[in-house]
């Protein structure tokens, strides 16, 4: 009896090895269909064409979470107007680096946008990106001398040329009607105006990268299907498990390398990889909500996004902005977002998400950046606590003559802000993105938050020299990152000539306006 049990044991483990087998082989499993895995896959696609790409997406839409155009601001990221990129030092002075780089990353996302669309692998740019200019704006003596400086530094810098600055009340009625409409002539005000920024709707985008990628022989993209777990084969290379949410079917996928681009959903997947990089982190997770205007003729009086500063404690993404919004052709008005807390890493996620995230590797960075970050837990508490009231008071500040009858509450994206390990406090907070890859380049992360979507292109030419290092290195591959990305492994900050020719061709080819730079300019003046 007992050896007949031992063989039925054995025969069952046998039949359970089977199962996990892999039932397909594939180059690359990327892991979300938002922006970043769309870059990621139409990048790796173009360069070389004979890969394997499998897309997995747990929901029934591509771009449903973060990268929907009603889940983020869907600003072009340029640091023409977000003041937390240029930052006052203890010694008064302006620090700019972040701003700089934040724009020339965001120069490296149009040049590639506009390869995608000259290679008829997008749709009209219009549907996707267009001008909106973007204001800085203050109120204040302390705030208004800040801007004045941080105009001082930012204007004298290449790729900023054309910033405009006022303190005139009649000029800024100019830039911004609502915005001083109602507002006191004798309230100290002041901004900044650049006519070159952007509305992006990056949802638009990434549905037109995924299209394009589902006409590729060897692509296959597939909806309703999450990847439950991923396991290292003896080769090195990755067992995917992947179950058919409408079968409720398991399949098992073998891939050589893996991208984990599911926004708040990327760390549980990165620590059930259990690569020694992905240990110590954590994920704070902080929800939004827009004020939508429903009033046209209120929409249209408005065609800007106007920023200001972020409240004591606030995190990036909670920056307030009155925001001119172009969405699937139709100009819309928003103002906000008003953060708040759930523990949710997924808008449309579980409330378990931040419980099962909690390792004893990760536990001690969490709990002393808690502590650590008093103001952020009070700020969150203040937003949560909010009355219509409140929020109507907020806009107030923003639109004088706002009436409630005219809005409505929405609620925005889930973003997840990483927690990561520090010998000194334990764990620290970081208001970004950051990819995390294993050793051997076969497996990549992307966690964070903002600036992500407008940086994606520049974050995967960072991921594919981690993980892809030969053949970055090799001579095909060098052209046509070049052919994609004209300035490639230049600084377009550096070389007026370049920055010239980059933005003018971009700018024409995505239907945007441009300044022509000055030739006299010089590097560091």
């Amino acid at each position: 009896m007992k050896n007949i049990l031992l063989i039925l044991l054995i025969s069952v483990a046998i039949v359970g090895c089977r199962n996990k087998e892999a039932q397909e082989q594939t180059d690359v499993v990327l892991v979300g269909a938002g922006i970043m895995s769309a870059t990621l896959g139409s990048m790796i696609k173009t360069l070389d064409p004979k890969l394997k790409i499998n897309i997995y997406e747990r929901l029934d839409l591509v771009a449903a979470e973060s990268s929907d155009a009603w889940n983020n601001a869907g600003t072009g990221h340029s640091a023409f107007c977000e003041l937390n990129y240029t930052p006052e030092l203890p010694n008064g002075q302006i620090e700019f680096k972040k701003a700089i780089s934040i724009n020339e990353h965001f120069e490296v996302s149009k040049q590639f946008w506009a390869y995608m669309v000259s290679a008829g692998k997008l749709p009209a740019p219009t549907s996707f990106i267009n001008n909106v200019p973007h204001i800085s704006f203050v109120w204040g003596d302390k705030n208004v001398l800040y801007l004045k400086k941080r105009y001082d530094v930012l204007s004298k810098q290449l790729l900023f040329k054309g910033m405009k600055y006022s303190e005139n009340y009649d000029t800024l009625a100019k830039w911004m009607p609502l915005v001083m409409k109602g507002r006191s002539r004798k309230q100290k005000v002041a901004a900044t105006y650049m006519s070159i920024g952007t509305d992006v709707n990056f949802g638009s985008l990434t549905r037109g990268l995924i299209s394009s990628l589902r006409k590729e022989k060897g692509v296959k993209v597939e909806l309703n299907h999450e990847v439950k777990n991923l396991k290292r084969n003896p080769d090195g290379s990755w067992l995917v498990t992947v179950t058919d949410l409408k079968t409720e079917k398991d399949k098992y996928i073998s891939a050589k390398f893996v991208f984990i681009g599911a926004g708040g959903g990327a760390l549980r997947l990165l620590q059930k990889s259990k690569i020694p990089e992905g240990k110590g982190f954590g994920g704070f997770p902080v929800s939004g909500e827009w004020l939508v205007c429903n009033n046209q003729k209120i929409v249209e009086k408005h065609i800007s996004k106007v920023y200001g500063k972020a409240g004591v404690g606030a995190p990036p993404m909670s920056v307030p902005h009155l925001d001119t919004r172009i969405i699937n052709g139709k100009k819309a008005l928003l103002f906000g977002p008003y953060a708040g807390f759930s523990s949710k890493f997924l808008k449309q996620g579980s409330y378990l998400d931040l419980t099962r995230s909690i390792t004893l590797k990760n536990m001690w960075p969490m709990l002393s950046t808690g502590m650590d970050n008093i103001p952020l837990t009070k700020y969150l508490i203040r937003q949560v606590t909010q009355s219509d009231e409140d929020r109507l008071k907020a806009l107030k500040e923003y639109f004088p003559e706002a009436e409630a009858k005219d809005w409505k509450l929405e609620t925005a994206g889930q973003r997840v802000q990483i927690i990561k390990k520090d010998k000194t406090h334990g764990g620290v907070l970081q208001f970004g993105t950051e990819v995390v890859n294993a050793q051997d380049g076969s497996l990549a992360a992307l966690l964070g938050a903002s600036p992500g979507a407008s940086t994606s292109v520049d974050i995967m030419l960072t991921l594919l020299k981690q993980c892809f290092p030969k053949e970055v290195a090799s001579n095909a591959w060098q052209q046509g990152l070049r052919k994609m990305i004209p300035s490639y492994g230049k600084m377009l900050s550096q070389d007026v000539a370049l920055a010239n020719q980059v933005r003018s061709s971009n700018s024409k080819t995505l239907g945007l306006n441009f300044f022509v730079l000055d030739s006299t300019w010089k590097a560091g003046k």
